[in-house]
């Protein structure tokens, strides 16, 4: 008789972010998850109690990973500390869809998920601080169109995220092209 095969903590928060962005959080529950992973469903309950525990975690990982990326930017040019922003958002450009299902976990049973809810808003908000000063700062240093209010210059900057990759080159070189396309402009 052969083991059991097993899942790790990784495999499982990787599944459970694949399955949310595919089913969204409501379409979500632990035996969709069970069927993509190896192993007993059982050992989900190994690291955690349940849904609303596993999707938080999840959730928590990618902006743990974001907020170490952003935070990690040398900052001392703005505009390259944009372009390196927008090189980190893109990496992680399911961030603010996997995260619109936030206000969808019912804490009240769980301490586990209201403590990670509560980290990713806290980070969300540290990011919120960071993108403003270096939009301030770059205004300041005349990189930055003058006339355009901040909030439509982080608009735009902010849909360059969910751009479409249709030429499905690596993140990075998507990321650099978005930025060019967004400081020069389409014009010639």
């Amino acid at each position: 008789m052969g083991r059991k095969q097993s899942f790790t903590e990784t495999e499982l928060l990787d599944t459970t972010k694949k399955l949310v962005l595919e089913h969204g959080y409501d379409g979500f529950h632990l035996k969709l998850l069970s069927q993509h992973l190896s192993g007993a469903r059982s050992t989900i309950y190994q690291y955690y109690s349940n849904k609303e525990e596993i999707v938080a975690a999840c959730m928590k990982r990618v902006m743990v990973t974001v907020l170490e990326n952003a935070l990690a930017i040398d900052e001392t040019d703005p505009m390259d500390a944009l372009e390196q922003l927008l090189l980190v958002y893109v990496e992680e450009s399911t961030l603010h869809q996997l995260l619109g299902n936030a206000s969808k976990i019912n804490t009240t049973n769980s301490s586990a998920a209201a403590r990670d809810l509560e980290y990713i808003e806290e980070a969300h908000t540290t990011l919120k601080i960071q993108l403003s000063r270096l939009f301030e700062r770059a205004q300041q240093d005349k990189s930055l169109r003058q006339d355009m209010p901040l909030p439509v210059l982080i608009s735009v900057f902010f849909n360059l995220i969910d751009t479409p990759n249709m030429l499905n080159i690596p993140a990075p070189d998507w990321g650099k092209l978005l930025f060019q396309m967004w400081i020069g402009g389409a014009k010639s």
